[in-house]
């Protein structure tokens, strides 16, 4: 059996997160899936980007800085990886 491409497990991922009650997880672990979902998806955070800067978008802001060291692919794996850890709870 041939093993999926990064790409094809990380949309799956996006899939099972897309269909996981928000309110059931704590918001650090909310926070940490965001910043893995933007790195991976957008790349490194451009500090001119976010021009709407409220509490809720300061805290999204910071947990996306806090990991923008990683590579859109170290991010994917990353989200992939929390999102399957949750689905076993």
């Amino acid at each position: 059996m041939k093993e999926k491409d990064l790409d094809t497990r990380f949309a799956e991922a996006v899939e099972i997160a897309s269909n996981m009650a928000q309110e059931s997880l704590p918001q650090d672990v909310q926070l940490r899936l965001y910043a893995y979902y933007k790195q991976a998806t957008f790349g490194t955070l451009n500090s001119n980007q976010n021009s709407n800067f409220d509490l809720r978008n300061a805290f999204k802001t910071n947990a996306w800085m806090q990991i923008s060291h990683l590579s859109m692919d170290e991010a994917k794996e990353l989200y992939i990886k929390n999102i399957l850890s949750l689905q076993k709870k």
